[in-house]
């Protein structure tokens, strides 16, 4: 498989044991599976969205919250069928969904995994959106709901925390084609997502002007109400963040309130707010392979 999943297109042979920027080979890796509570309201509903984990990661965020599993690669080894009996173990546990959390260098992996499963609940793909577009339409027909980061519309935040400069011509096109797969936004009668596209922003500390170029875009590219978009205030200076001085600090009420008013006075309509209590260590999971092993080797 000559690898091209992500905006690196590393062009590696990850059958053949080389491997890329994510450094992780051909068969997927797992860190944890869980029911998520801590997802917006129409992913986790009330009994959870069920999280599947994945180990590694396209990216180099610097702050990384799943630092653990990202850069370290804490996980392991799972085969085609123990992912589908995942899946299962998930629908029988009441999960709303099957959530795939940072999917995007085990994509052949996993849409093989699917391609002899028959689904019983809504899959969502939740992604840092640094996914070309040959990873995407290998998922499309899977995925019922797709929930990418919009992480940087500025190149010099993109390379210096992400290690990845290109990012927002990878990642606006990445949606463009999520879009085009799952349509305008679609919900059950309980109000939980069965399609659409819900885009997530993250605000760093010292970066209000990005957030709100992030604003910006969704707001005069999509038309209102098609798409969901999510303002995300979790962030604590995890992983490497101690190495870059000006995001080596929690987010101050001042910058959330400004971005926060410019959402409210901006043409989006449906979308939500995460309160900045929420940015504390508690709401990172606990990677502890929890839900990754068959019952019989726990």
């Amino acid at each position: 498989m000559i690898c091209t999943l992500c905006g690196h297109r590393c062009g590696v042979d990850r059958a053949e044991n080389e491997t890329g920027f994510c450094t992780m080979g051909e068969t997927a890796f797992l860190s944890k599976v869980m029911l998520h509570k801590w997802e917006e309201p129409c992913i986790s509903g009330t009994n959870g969205s069920g999280a599947i984990f994945f180990t590694g990661c396209s990216l180099r965020c610097a702050f990384c919250q799943n630092w653990e599993i990202s850069h370290m690669r804490k996980g392991v080894a799972v085969d085609l069928d123990r992912l589908r009996d995942i899946f299962d173990e998930l629908a029988d546990q009441g999960a709303h969904n099957l959530n795939l959390v940072n999917p995007t260098h085990f994509v052949p992996f996993i849409a093989k995994a699917f391609s002899r499963y028959n689904k019983r609940i809504p899959v969502v793909y939740n992604t840092h959106g640094y996914d070309s577009l040959e990873a995407l339409q290998r998922m499309d027909g899977i995925v019922d709901v797709y929930l990418p980061d919009l992480k940087y519309t500025y190149s010099l935040p993109a390379r210096r925390y992400s290690a990845a400069p290109n990012y927002f011509e990878v990642a606006k096109a990445a949606i463009d084609e999520m879009f085009r797969q799952v349509g305008p936004v679609q919900y059950d009668e309980n109000g939980l997502l069965k399609k659409g596209v819900l885009i997530r922003h993250l605000i760093l500390p010292g970066q209000t002007d990005s957030a709100k170029d992030v604003i910006d875009y969704v707001a005069e590219h999509f038309e209102k109400g098609s798409v969901l978009f999510s303002l995300m205030a979790q962030y604590i200076p995890c992983g490497d963040a101690v190495r870059y001085p000006e995001i080596n600090r929690r987010l101050a009420q001042e910058e959330y309130d400004e971005v926060a008013q410019y959402l409210m006075d901006s043409p989006i309509e449906n979308g939500f707010f995460q309160e900045l209590e929420s940015a504390e260590e508690e709401y990172v999971p606990n990677f502890d392979l929890g839900g990754v092993l068959p019952p019989e080797e726990r």
